[in-house]
């Protein structure tokens, strides 16, 4: 399940990212303290929420969440024709990690930066401008899913194009259902796509809605299933990034030091009754609350329903002790900075 766009969505690098969200609100239930009440149903302490200022994502040990590792999709013939495009981007993906992917989404959500300023700056600061104008002026069109990120990493895809001599132009097109037919005929060259959900899409299309799709939350894993798919649907996939954008569950620093945990198989070990904050359909999905009893054994005593954008909130004033958030949120840079 992915609670946003059109995608679905192993935490290792976020363990510890920081969520500092603008102006703590009043606190709730926790009221800025840890509660450890009587024993839950499982005989674990009820682990309270407690209210707090920044929230810290807990690490997914256990996989919980396939591998959204952000990675470039590539129109089969542009990549045959042009070569060096897919040396390009995957230079791209070598400079990205998620630290480094919710800087730029802090930049263009919380900051209010274009992303194309952003795409110029980064592309400069890691030094990802082409030695050589091997494009000679062949027009591509980069294009971008219907949401800032996706856009962003375009513009950088573009820039990075650009120094190699190529008019190369980012486009937001919309969902993929509209983009990757796009990018099949060559209308686009390229999208920056993520590999598990990627996978999941084209294994549909290719093997039937029933096929088992080959995403898991191992990359590497899940590359090898992409790459095949690509190729049977007109496309070539370049290097995936460290960069992921998928599910992450998250307390608050407070809860998080109080009960001195820091993975999801800690809290699970640790604490029962847990109040849990996501979007209405989570109490149903293997990536939210069933995924959290099933792979975890978490014990949820309480759901509580918000909209993705006032989760954060809702954790950090104390009305649930974890809420699920996406592991790229702009808001996630480290200490607010």
């Amino acid at each position: 399940m992915r609670t946003r766009r059109t995608r679905t969505t192993t935490l290792a690098a976020l363990a510890v990212a920081t969520l500092a969200l603008a102006g703590c609100g009043a606190p709730g239930s926790g009221g800025g303290e840890a509660e450890t009440s009587a024993t839950s149903t499982s005989g674990l302490a009820t682990c309270e929420p407690v209210a707090g200022e920044s929230l810290v994502v807990l690490e997914d040990d256990q996989g919980l969440q396939n591998a959204d590792n952000v990675i470039p999709a590539v129109n089969a013939q542009v990549a045959q024709d042009h070569p060096v495009v897919l040396e390009l981007l995957d230079s791209v993906s070598a400079a990205l990690d998620t630290e480094t992917l919710i800087e730029l989404n802090k930049a263009v959500d919380i900051d209010r930066r274009t992303s194309s300023e952003v795409a110029r700056e980064f592309v400069t600061d890691e030094g990802l401008a082409a030695d050589e104008q091997t494009g000679a002026g062949v027009a591509l069109t980069v294009g971008a899913a219907n949401f800032s990120e996706s856009l962003t990493l375009a513009e950088v895809y573009a820039e990075v194009l650009r120094s190699a001599g190529f008019d190369a132009q980012a486009q937001s097109i919309g969902s993929r259902e509209t983009y990757l037919p796009a990018l099949q005929d060559g209308t686009l060259a390229v999208v920056p796509e993520y590999a598990a959900t990627l996978t999941t899409y084209l294994g549909s299309q290719v093997n039937g809605p029933d096929a088992e799709s080959g995403a898991t939350s191992d990359v590497d894993a899940t590359v090898a299933a992409l790459t095949p798919l690509a190729e049977q649907s007109g496309l070539v996939v370049g290097a995936p990034s460290a960069a992921q954008d998928q599910n992450a569950f998250a307390v608050t620093a407070e809860f998080a030091q109080e009960h001195g945990v820091e993975t999801l198989s800690e809290l699970a070990e640790t604490c029962g009754g847990l109040v849990l904050a996501g979007p209405p359909e989570c109490p149903e999905r293997p990536f939210c609350q069933l995924g959290l009893e099933e792979t975890y054994g978490l014990e949820i005593a309480e759901f509580r329903s918000y909209e993705l954008s006032l989760i954060g909130a809702a954790v950090r004033q104390g009305d649930a002790a974890i809420g699920l958030v996406l592991s790229s949120d702009g808001s996630l840079a480290a200490d607010g900075d």
